[in-house]
């Protein structure tokens, strides 16, 4: 047994567990207590939704040198939006790679209402992320079928199975080949980004996947890749391709 074998052994509790196959995806909803679950599915308990709230308002606001809306120009959310999120991170034009839905509230923010770009991870991006990801919620994500994704989609899938940090650990040591053991006595679960953002009882407040991929490569003892880099936006893109037709969440609630 290899050095990165055994850390894995005995970093893992063996308490089942089994290599995840195309057959047998599970949400992270489908680990959770029934407690949180109870928690996400109620409107009126789901903490997220205070977050979608904040979004609606943001939605409706002018702002900027235009003086323009989100409404103004994209109308009601509930039909233009509805299907988008299940489709991000998308092939980007004028960049020529993938960006994420944050990425394009960012772009839209700045080129069309000339207003300057919310700070990653500031409550008002997270809010209106969390808002039009939920307009999709409940439709199966479709992300990766553009074709001029794939070569991005690869970048992720190697950036996932590949060792990272000082523990030498990939994504795919536990969320493929651990999924349903436990790890600090927490479920591991299969990694299926269906719910962001989400609202964490562990950070008691809304976070974004680039933010709980951070976390996970600190847990490695590896340096997180900078909010916004291309790395997140490959891994972003994997996982979303890899959850192709389960069904979006947003938002979603974990431990």
């Amino acid at each position: 047994m290899t050095g990165r074998h055994l850390a894995a052994a005995l970093a893992l509790a063996l308490l089942g567990g089994a290599a995840l196959g195309a057959d047998d995806r599970l949400s992270g909803f489908d680990f959770l207590g029934p407690q949180t679950r109870a928690m996400q599915q109620d409107d009126m308990s789901n903490p997220g939704m205070l977050s979608v709230l904040d979004g609606e308002a943001l939605w409706n606001r002018a702002g900027g040198a235009s003086g323009r809306s989100c409404a103004d120009c994209h109308g009601d959310a509930a039909a233009s939006m509805r299907g988008v999120a299940a489709r991000y991170p998308a092939f980007d034009e004028e960049s020529g790679r993938p960006v994420t839905l944050e990425g394009r509230i960012l772009q839209c923010r700045e080129a069309r209402q000339r207003a300057a770009p919310f700070e990653w991870e500031s409550p008002d991006l997270l809010a209106l992320s969390a808002y039009v990801a939920h307009q999709s919620r409940g439709l199966p994500v479709e992300t990766g079928a553009d074709p001029r994704l794939a070569p991005f989609i690869e970048r992720g899938r190697d950036l996932f199975t590949g060792p990272k940090g000082q523990l030498d650990f990939s994504c795919a040591d536990c969320h493929e080949d651990n999924w349903g053991r436990h790890l600090g006595g927490a479920v591991i679960p299969q990694a299926h980004p269906t719910g962001y953002p989400i609202y964490r009882l562990e950070w008691q407040s809304m976070g974004s996947l680039q933010r709980r991929l951070r976390n996970c490569m600190t847990g490695v003892r590896a340096e997180p890749y900078a909010y916004g880099s291309p790395e997140h936006a490959e891994l972003e893109l994997f996982l979303m391709a890899r959850a192709h037709g389960l069904p979006m969440e947003t938002p979603g609630v974990r431990p």
